[in-house]
């Protein structure tokens, strides 16, 4: 096993972990927005349809990259960056 692919391993499940932390803050946020008033539920469920959107794309583009060999890692890698950035930022977006 060479080093690109030790490195292609430990970042995808990195990201797993990732991901699951963020399922896990996303049915808090749910719970959450469950025992708000009117005004905070219509508010929190549009946010939180938008962080299930993302979690779905971050979702869809790391299975896509555990199905492909090492030697297409470069390719999935900048658009899981991606997803994973706007991810975090809309994560951090709503607990500020």
């Amino acid at each position: 096993m060479g080093e690109k692919e030790t490195n292609r391993d430990k970042t995808l499940s990195a990201l797993e972990g990732q991901l699951e932390r963020w399922d896990a803050k996303l049915d808090e946020l749910v719970a959450k927005g469950s025992a708000a008033g009117h005004q905070a539920k219509t508010e929190a469920r549009a946010h939180i349809e938008e962080l299930k959107s993302k979690i779905r794309t971050a979702r869809s583009k790391l299975d896509a990259a555990k199905a492909q060999g090492s030697d297409k890692w470069d390719a999935f890698k900048d658009g899981l960056e991606r997803s994973w950035k706007e991810l975090e930022a809309a994560f951090k977006q709503w607990a500020a």
